[in-house]
């Protein structure tokens, strides 16, 4: 699929059912973005706001995009993908990345703010910790976004700080008389954000405590209380530690009984792995 006009065409078709989602590729850029502030929300996100001429043409249409945050080297160097049509040729071995959500993008104020979920030794992390007013970064994607009708009779939600971002953005996009379920798992009150959500969407915070992130079964427990009326058609939509969401994948499936374009659950990170990717451990392809 070529251009935008394509891109919106296609979201387009996918949002005038009544229910299926369908993932929608986007030509894939790399941009070089100015940072143009930060601040910390909650205590656990720090927004890293960037612009610049880079950030011209960038589109986001669906709350689960990703754009890869790509570093220099150790020894300073920095090696970027090529231009290759809709596609970008990554060098091999691949430069040193992160995959984070869109959190959100205002094309006439010419900003896109990511999230980053503070972690010590973490390479965004410490990256975005230092980060000045100027400092430069180049950016790759999205790739795409994952288009979901707004038919569904109830929506269900839930992911640990990581998806929070995405999370937030679901709720703000839904319609106004979505009804539904979200579930977001911190360590305590102080990770808590301001969220808009729809009147008749449920917004609950589920305390992990002194519990290492990735190890609680808090979220899977509270998810697990969700009853959905008979005859009502549901999409769930889940992210997090990807071990962790492995009894939540089967409850999906088996309890809840829903089809593969009425929910998404994805492996954000995993213990002990730097830079996982989900989509390559699943489905044997990367970024």
């Amino acid at each position: 699929m070529s251009g935008r006009g394509g891109v919106e065409e296609k979201l387009a078709v996918v949002r005038d059912r009544r229910t299926g989602s369908e993932k929608v590729p986007y030509p894939i850029r790399i941009r070089e973005l100015q940072v143009l502030r930060s601040r910390m929300v909650g205590s656990a996100l720090l927004r890293v706001t960037f612009g610049g001429e880079g950030l011209a043409g960038f589109v986001s249409h669906c709350p689960d995009e990703h754009v890869r945050l790509i570093f220099p080297e150790p020894d300073g160097s920095l090696r970027l993908p090529e231009p290759d049509g809709d596609m970008l040729r990554w060098p091999r071995p691949v430069p040193r990345s992160r995959e984070y959500t869109v959190r959100r993008h205002d094309a006439d104020a010419g900003e896109l703010d990511i999230d980053i979920a503070l972690h010590r030794g973490g390479l965004a992390s410490d990256w975005a910790v230092d980060a000045a007013p100027g400092d430069t970064l180049h950016v790759a994607g999205p790739p795409g976004g994952l288009a979901v009708p707004h038919g569904y009779d109830r929506w269900l939600l839930a992911g640990d700080i990581t998806a929070l971002p995405a999370i937030a953005r679901w709720l703000e996009g839904l319609p106004s008389d979505a009804r539904g379920w979200a579930f977001v798992e911190v360590t305590d009150a102080s990770e808590e954000i301001e969220i808009a959500a729809p009147a008749g969407v449920s917004v609950r915070w589920v305390h992990r405590g002194g519990v290492a992130p990735g190890l609680s079964d808090a979220l899977e427990k509270a998810v697990r209380e969700v009853r959905v009326p008979d005859g009502e058609r549901v999409y769930a939509w889940i992210a997090g530690e990807a071990g962790s969401l492995k009894p939540l994948r089967r409850w999906v499936r088996d309890e809840l009984g829903l089809a593969g374009d009425d929910h998404e659950i994805t492996g954000y990170w995993k213990r002990g792995t730097a830079d996982f990717d989900d989509d390559e451990e699943e489905h044997g392809h990367g970024h």
